[in-house]
């Protein structure tokens, strides 16, 4: 591992200065309410980043790990950060930081998704939402505080986001974020963070200003470099439907409802309300579908996964917290009812380990508002997403 490296586009890398590899959440020594989180979360084995990099997390050292979207870096600081949080002090633990509001959002969420069995609590504290929503709970005590710069830095200025309990500071995509302007603001707050701070960097490249933080404020810091995880788009073919607006994507649905069956199908949406949605309005129309998210318990997804998986249900209906989780093997359709808010979870929801070798189709349903999202998956992945041809059930 060690000379392995990766070069973006400046040239710009670091070499990885360590190389243990913990191939199994189990052996992570992880507490019992957080494990069964990830379990729950849809995880089964850690990614190449999650085998490197949570154990020195954990144990307390500065990590800085060169990672692209899509390796799985979220997680890899969601759980060491809830591993690492006294759940019975009642005050900011750790402090996560992120260049967009939507970004910040995300991680919250999926901190909150995988802390779910564990009692932390979690608050986003970003710019454009009533400042007066954030003050009562950050003054109650939230352990983890995710957030953009400008928001963050405010809060502990004025006193409402205390920091003499934090211990671990991330920052993700600190390329991004150093070189957007919020430099100063990061600086900032480094300063107003107790001296011996733990401090997480993640990266996708790594220009001067993230190798001048790494030497200003880590202390001999443990560096990780990860390849993208190896979900591939190959052998997919990839469609798209014009559906000029949404009211329009049921009836289309309908229509393309019998090609559907001659397989099984994954329909992913983009919220839960949508999915209880959609599996009314099909279930009324007398289709036998199945739906899974988030707010359902352990016990109900498993029943649900178990009847999917042994195929007697065709279709399952369901949100991107489950794209990670799901491998059946007979899926060979799989339709994007909305297409992801991330473009990151596209690869998640139709990519697939590439040892399968299996066909597979996608069909994007894609409104006029759309189109643009659409152009930007295909740039990110280099790939082509063509116009459905009408003999699509023959490509199933």
């Amino acid at each position: 591992m060690a000379d392995q490296q990766l070069t973006d586009i400046d040239g710009d890398q670091i070499e990885s200065n360590y190389d243990e590899v913990v191939d199994s959440f189990d052996d992570m020594d992880l507490n019992p309410e957080l494990l069964r989180g990830i379990f729950a979360y849809g995880f089964e084995n850690p990614s190449s980043i999650q085998q490197r990099a949570i154990v020195p997390v954990i144990k307390g050292r500065d990590v800085l790990a060169q990672a692209q979207s899509g390796t799985g870096k979220t997680a890899t600081f969601s759980i060491s950060v809830l591993q690492k949080i006294d759940p019975t002090i009642k005050q900011c633990q750790a402090l996560i930081l992120a260049p967009t509001r939507e970004l910040a959002q995300q991680i919250q969420k999926v901190v909150v998704a995988i802390g779910d069995y564990t009692k932390v609590t979690c608050h986003s504290c970003i710019g454009g939402t009533a400042i007066r929503e954030d003050i009562p709970i950050l003054q109650e005590g939230v352990q983890i505080v995710v957030g953009t710069p400008g928001r963050v830095q405010d809060m502990i200025q004025r006193r409402f986001l205390r920091t003499d309990n934090i211990k671990l500071f991330v920052l993700d995509e600190a390329d991004e974020m150093l070189s957007h302007g919020f430099k100063d603001q990061i600086y900032d707050i480094f300063q107003l963070l107790p001296p011996s701070t733990q401090v997480v960097l993640l990266s996708a490249t790594m220009p001067k200003e993230v190798l001048d933080v790494t030497t200003k404020f880590m202390r001999d810091p443990v560096r990780i470099l990860v390849k993208k995880d190896e979900l591939t788009l190959e052998g997919i073919r990839q469609f798209y439907v014009a559906v000029e607006k949404e009211d329009w994507k049921l009836d289309t649905l309908t229509d393309l409802y019998e090609t559907v069956t001659i397989t099984q199908a994954v329909i992913f949406c983009n919220t839960r309300r949508k999915v209880d949605w959609l599996t009314e309005r099909l279930t009324a129309k007398d289709f036998t579908v199945s739906a899974m998210h988030g707010d359902m318990d352990q016990a109900q997804r498993d029943v649900i996964m178990k009847e999917f998986r042994s195929g007697s249900s065709r279709v399952l209906i369901t949100t991107d917290l489950l794209a990670r989780g799901i491998d059946v093997q007979q899926v060979s359709l799989v339709i994007n009812y909305d297409l992801p808010v991330n473009k990151e979870n596209y690869i998640h929801r139709i990519g697939r380990g590439g040892r399968f070798g299996r066909k597979g189709v996608a069909i994007n349903f894609v409104t006029n508002e759309d189109v643009s999202v659409m152009r930007e998956i295909e740039r990110f992945y280099s790939t082509q997403i063509e116009e459905m041809p009408m003999n699509v059930a023959d490509l199933i």
